[in-house]
């Protein structure tokens, strides 16, 4: 095609044929637009129209497949004109979309629409192993705790809550997401990730493994990060009981950051559990971190990482680890 859509009312136009959503798949799986067989890789396959999948003529166990094989919609039983679109929509709607809301936009469960944007959320991780910042860049460390009032909660979870090891602050019962973001003119880059606790163990491991050596760390004023500087990085804190800038010392990037996501998670998502959350933190990231970027881009973007990625129902409940544990 000479043009991809470029809008969401286009999207759904073009991905209603069958035709133009193979033809897309092909362009993002095969560069030289060449079909190969996911468990061969020969490329001595032919289509079949009669079944709407494809035959690899090497021998193996399972010749034909469709173009949805060895990627995150492998098993699903919803074609790709609903696959698309659902992609589209959670890469370009700012503040996410509901599985409740995507259920009636589709006409589908709303239980197959949830599992659909977790397997979703997966391709729009990034993944790299590239560290942020390096000399004389400037990164924001700072963290946000996400969960409900223990005021709020039912007696029960109140007692269970209180009766494990309290969090300083107010913030028992509630998650620690810490987030590390990269100042650049062209436009910051953020990273994510859930913590067990704010202790400083947990801060600057991640920040070691997430950040060059040598950069600027700015933070608040957590005594979890005061030992970065034995790390190799070049630490400032801001105290916020007295300020929250001084000079190029300040959060308040990451603090825009925060704001997007308790906004996605308190107006869209409502109700997150813990178990859940990297995921949802993670869709929020990548969203930031392609804010530049065009309707058409993130999507192609995401669709680019969907291959060699899978995600079953029984792992996103934790059932999986449940069967490993106890397999009788």
């Amino acid at each position: 095609m000479d043009k991809w859509p470029e809008t969401l009312q286009e999207a759904i136009q073009y991905f209603t044929e069958e035709a133009n959503c193979n033809a897309f798949m092909i362009a993002i799986r095969w560069a030289d637009g060449v079909v190969r067989c996911p468990h061969c890789d020969s490329d001595n396959v032919t289509y079949l129209p009669s079944q709407r999948r494809w035959k690899c003529y090497s021998k193996h166990p399972r010749p034909q497949f469709s173009l949805k094989v060895g990627t995150i919609f492998e098993d699903s039983p919803l074609g790709l004109d609903k696959w698309l679109p659902a992609v589209w929509l959670i890469c370009n709607c700012k503040n996410g979309i509901s599985s409740y809301e995507l259920s009636r936009d589709l006409a589908i469960t709303q239980k197959s629409t949830w599992f659909m944007l977790h397997r979703i959320r997966l391709a729009m991780q990034t993944g790299t192993w590239k560290k942020l910042g390096g000399p004389g860049s400037a990164i924001e460390a700072d963290e946000t705790f996400v969960g409900g009032k223990l005021a709020n909660m039912h007696l029960d979870k109140q007692t269970r809550m209180r009766m494990g090891k309290k969090r300083t602050g107010g913030y028992e019962g509630k998650t620690v997401v810490m987030g590390l973001l990269e100042r650049h003119s062209k436009g910051s880059k953020a990273r994510v990730k859930v913590l067990p606790n704010t202790r400083a163990w947990h801060v600057r491991r991640n920040v070691i493994e997430n950040v060059e050596r040598g950069s600027n760390v700015y933070s608040d004023g957590l005594h979890s990060y005061r030992n970065l500087p034995v790390d190799g990085y070049i630490h400032e804190f801001i105290d916020h009981a007295e300020a929250y800038v001084r000079g190029q010392v300040h959060t308040n990037g990451l603090e825009n950051f925060w704001s997007l996501f308790k906004r996605a998670l308190k107006g869209t998502y409502v109700s997150v559990e813990p178990y859940h959350l990297q995921a949802y933190a993670d869709e929020q990231c990548f969203r930031f971190n392609e804010r530049k970027s065009t309707d058409f881009q993130r999507f192609a973007l995401t669709m680019m990482q969907i291959v060699g990625r899978r995600l079953t129902y029984k792992e996103l409940t934790g059932k999986q680890e449940e069967l490993e544990r106890d397999p009788g």
